[in-house]
């Protein structure tokens, strides 16, 4: 049985983490289970990359500012295996274009082309364990070329498909998919099951749970996500392709309080409920400003000041309603 895992930032921000992710992977691998790690950089590695990048040009080339950046999930994988072979663990470090990630060459946001994932298969042959940078490929050109956002996530998805991988989980710092950030709400619910659907929309609206591109690629592949905690040690959120009966009308809100802006995704996230959420809110003194309905998804906006207000109300009605 073959599992990819991604660990982010978070999960690998110090050498103690980087042991606890090196333990993680040896309980896994002495269940017979092969492996295959995405790491991201090391906890804030790229805010300070780019900020060192920005103190020296104010306008810096986009080539090597992605030449730059993958160097901080360079050094991530080479320490995670090192931590992995500290326990007996065989593994190997494999940049994005050591294991076949090949790009379209958009500096900063590149799509993933094709996997040629023949390094990693050969390494997994001689029992190893190759720890993948994610976030990176290599272009046509020979360039290096970064993914753009959630990049990491992408790689993960993108390497189970291609290796016809049985499960992709994606570590993190919290426990799941939640029907609302619970540093926002804290009557935030943790989901046991999102559909595909409605975390793309979610994605799409401006949640940070997920990429949308990872989760298009996951829908697109019917690569079944697990999002869980590596501190917990908890189950954590499935992601897959539900039946229209098995979808919440309404699976969660997320918002951007700088913009007054929230979003509700779901199959029922309709004109109806845009017209609800609306009244809803007026009740309360809470003017809309604006209103928009996408695929799954509808928005809202109000006065930054009463954003707080604003969307804890639609959490409560639209969500433990």
């Amino acid at each position: 049985m073959l599992i990819v895992q991604k660990f982010g930032g978070s999960s690998l921000a110090d050498a103690e983490r980087l042991r606890h992710v090196a333990r993680l992977c040896l309980q896994r691998h002495q269940m017979e289970q092969e492996l295959v790690v995405v790491v991201s950089a090391m906890g804030d590695t790229t805010d300070i990359l780019n900020s060192k990048a920005h103190e020296i040009n104010g306008r810096p080339p986009l080539r090597e500012m992605d030449a730059l950046m993958t160097t901080g999930e360079q050094q991530c994988a080479a320490l995670l295996v090192m931590s992995m072979e500290e326990l007996g663990l065989k593994a190997v470090s494999l940049t994005g274009w050591q294991a076949g990630i090949l790009t379209d060459g958009s500096f900063g946001d590149s799509d993933i082309k094709l996997i040629a994932p023949g390094r990693i298969e050969e390494e997994l042959s001689l029992g190893r364990i190759p720890v993948v940078t994610g976030f990176q490929g290599i272009c046509a050109k020979g360039d290096l070329t970064t993914l753009g956002r959630g990049g990491s996530d992408t790689t993960a998805v993108a390497l189970a498909a291609a290796l016809e991988a049985e499960a992709c989980e994606i570590f993190t710092d919290v426990e799941g998919i939640y029907t609302a950030d619970p540093r926002i709400i804290p009557e935030a619910v943790k989901l046991d099951t999102i559909d595909f659907r409605d975390m793309l929309a979610l994605a799409k609206a401006g949640s940070q749970v997920l990429h949308e591109k990872s989760v298009e690629l996951a829908m697109a592949n019917g690569i079944e996500l697990e999002l869980l905690s590596s501190f917990s040690g908890e189950r954590g959120t499935r992601l897959k392709l539900l039946r229209d009966s098995e979808r919440p009308d309404f699976a969660g809100i997320t918002g951007k309080a700088a913009e007054g802006r929230m979003s509700i995704g779901g199959k029922m996230a309709d004109a109806a409920a845009l017209s609800r959420a609306v009244m809803l809110l007026a009740a309360e003194g809470i003017e809309v400003l604006s209103g928009t309905i996408a695929e799954n998804c509808i928005s809202l906006k109000t006065k930054t000041d009463l954003f707080l207000p604003a969307i804890n109300l639609l959490h409560r009605e639209f969500l433990l309603g």
